[in-house]
């Protein structure tokens, strides 16, 4: 599999999550196409979704329901596109969505591996590939970023690193569409800073790509050490995200 045809693969999912085609992320001008979700979409996605903002660098591709593509559309064509996901900008758009009950509520940063640069890299602990008959006892707080207990028939595949027989350390795949799986990894606090995470998550990813899918990686911009992790483990920056839904969702998070 070449970058090129892991990109492709990324466009059309997230061709097929905003019901788009995938040659609208490389258009130089804004699209706007009707939203709701649709079969084929990343698993994970929740209804009701109001807006979902995508980018892959060129320009942005809204899905949007019918009653908000008008603002959405303004918003698109006021500003420049890598703006649009940023302060103060998503002020002028939150002002606006207020009056219809809605509210920006997700925004995230995606990677893909770069096949030049992922390459298992080694800690001084032991690790050990694990599969979904392993994960029962592990729904637990302190790996809730590698595992979703909501969502357990869907991690499939998994990297522990031991010390001794203690688990100290665990990156995990979600099968959240058919050709693409999502990695996320926790390392407990006191066996941080020693590679440990980039130690699972680059294995993890090559694990993936033997098995004929492609890996992505998901970071907050602002969380500093997931995306140091996903650099040094072979990941760069893909395409970025910003989802809307009802205020009250969003408050509701925030109670």
């Amino acid at each position: 599999m070449t970058n090129k045809e892991i990109l492709q693969i990324a466009m059309e999912q997230s061709a097929a999550d905003l019901n788009c085609r995938a040659e609208d992320f490389l258009k130089n001008e804004p699209v706007v196409v009707r939203g709701g979700i649709r079969p084929g979409a990343k698993k994970y996605y929740q209804e009701p979704v109001s807006a979902n903002l995508v980018s892959y660098g060129n320009n942005i591709v809204a899905s949007a329901k019918e009653e908000y593509q008008e603002v959405i559309e303004e918003y698109l064509h006021k500003f420049t596109f890598y703006h649009c996901f940023e302060t103060p900008n998503i002020h002028w758009l939150e002002e606006r969505l207020r009056k219809e009950d809605q509210s920006v509520c997700f925004m995230a940063e995606y990677y893909l591996p770069d096949i030049n640069k992922v390459k298992p890299l080694s800690c001084e602990y032991s690790l050990k590939i694990l599969h979904q008959e392993d994960f029962a006892e592990l729904y637990r707080p302190e790996w809730s970023n590698a595992l979703c207990k909501e969502r357990k028939h869907l991690d499939v595949l998994g990297v522990g690193a031991y010390d001794g027989k203690k688990l100290v350390g665990l990156a995990g795949c979600s099968a959240d569409c058919d050709r693409m799986w999502q990695i996320g990894v926790d390392v407990l606090p006191q066996y941080r800073r020693a590679g440990i995470a980039s130690a699972l998550t680059s294995r993890l990813a090559a694990e993936i790509l033997e098995r004929g899918k492609v890996p992505f990686y998901c970071s907050a911009w602002s969380n500093i050490r997931s995306v140091r992790n996903g650099i040094k483990s072979g990941f760069i920056p893909a395409w970025a995200e910003m989802t809307i839904k009802p205020a009250k969702i969003v408050q509701d998070m925030n109670k």
